[in-house]
């Protein structure tokens, strides 16, 4: 088995994402994740073999093996990490549950520009040239 821990990426600037990522910080499990900052100055995306422009609007995870996930993929390897969400990944991999997790995922996409975000270093995310 691969000791590596779980990645998850998330925007720091994105007070919704950073809430959350704290929140699942907290959780039994999430020991054996690390989380990284996409807007941090050291994040390379390219050096983590994520397409910049995506991590920026997507959800990514890396798993223990090294495999990229997503959106909503990303969220079910979150959730089959921490105990108490076990639960979500698998009533997710029910079609219906997982049709509307990925159209409510779509909607938080588009609108998430548009959320408030924290004011230090916004000018280096994508996100931030909606508010000019």
């Amino acid at each position: 088995m691969n000791s590596q821990k779980t990645t998850v990426y998330y925007d720091g600037l994105c007070l919704a994402c950073s809430t959350e990522i704290n929140h699942y910080r907290k959780q039994v499990g999430s020991e054996n994740m690390s989380f990284l900052d996409i807007m941090d100055p050291r994040f390379s995306a390219e050096e983590h073999g994520i397409d910049p422009l995506r991590v920026h609007k997507y959800m990514h995870v890396k798993d223990r093996r090294g495999n990229l996930h997503e959106g909503v993929d990303a969220f079910k390897v979150i959730w089959s990490n921490l105990p108490r969400y076990h639960f979500l990944d698998r009533m997710s991999d029910q079609f219906a549950v997982r049709a509307m997790m990925n159209l409510g995922y779509s909607f938080f996409v588009k609108i998430r520009p548009y959320l408030p975000r924290r004011k230090a270093g916004c000018e280096d995310s994508p996100y931030c040239e909606v508010r000019k």
